[in-house]
């Protein structure tokens, strides 16, 4: 029988030996991918998270802005007019929105058959209903800050006053838009206004600031950067610029002012 193969034993030192140097370069050079790729991904993600979310948001609000104005117009095909910005009663109170009249075109029938018109919004019975959600009445880039009151608020009110399209407690005909229908809001936004989506409450054209997302006052604003959304009274929604002039403004929120307006003027 022959002799088994010797069996060769590893030298101690092996184990300290250094790497090549070319396994340290690749080892440094790996190290430094992955570093630069953890850097774009942190530079990238508040970009992402800024810019797609809000840009959806922004899209949302002009849907629900197209849903409202559909509202609008078959409440006319119907009644023969754009609905009152109020419901008064004999002594010229406001009791009822625009914003209830026009829910059985929203596909909230079921809310509106509980509503009580021989009360006022909040009246003993219509209060049960001031906790319903409208969602198509909020923007969702003006969410509600908490579980208060400000958790039915609206952001998508009427301009009333006078030669706008909300007179008061008359409603306005298509044929009385002299300016153009495609010239005349006929709904805005407005960030934290305050106002339940039932309450017969909107802007005031004489009280409302000249500007778009003013710091001095309420008027047309929203929480998009630089811009808020507006309806046009032929359906259209369009996003307007903070930059948009005063008189621009004043001119869209009439529907006889013989204003001259060009797209390129909003």
């Amino acid at each position: 029988m022959s002799d088994p193969a010797p069996t060769v034993q590893p030298d101690a030192s092996d184990s300290n030996r250094a790497p090549p140097r070319r396994w340290v370069r690749r080892i440094f050079t790996s190290v430094l991918v992955v570093l630069a790729g953890i850097v774009l991904l942190a530079l990238f993600i508040p970009a992402i998270d800024r810019g797609v979310p809000g840009a959806a948001r922004r899209t949302q609000c002009k849907n629900n802005l197209k849903q409202i104005g559909l509202a609008l117009h078959n409440y006319h095909d119907v009644f023969g007019c754009f609905p009152p910005a109020y419901v008064a009663d004999e002594e010229g109170r406001p009791l009822h929105s625009w914003r209830v009249l026009i829910l059985p075109y929203l596909d909230q029938a079921p809310l509106y058959s509980r509503y009580r018109f021989d009360e006022p919004w909040d009246g003993p019975n219509n209060r049960k209903l001031h906790e319903a959600v409208v969602d198509i009445y909020r923007c969702p880039s003006d969410p509600p800050t908490s579980k208060s009151a400000d958790t039915n608020c609206t952001n998508y009110v009427a301009v009333v006053g006078p030669e706008t399209m909300w007179p008061g407690s008359e409603g306005v005909k298509r044929r009385d838009i002299t300016d153009g229908p495609s010239n005349t809001l006929i709904v805005v936004e407005t960030a934290n206004s305050g106002i339940h989506w039932m309450e017969p409450r909107d802007l005031h054209v004489l009280q409302m600031a000249s500007t778009i997302n003013s710091s001095g006052g309420q008027g047309m604003s929203s929480k998009h950067a630089g811009c808020a959304v507006g309806l046009l009274s032929d359906g259209a929604v369009r996003t307007l610029s903070e930059k948009l002039p005063a008189e621009t403004l004043r001119a869209l929120l009439t529907i006889k002012g013989k204003e001259p307006l060009t797209d390129n003027d909003f």
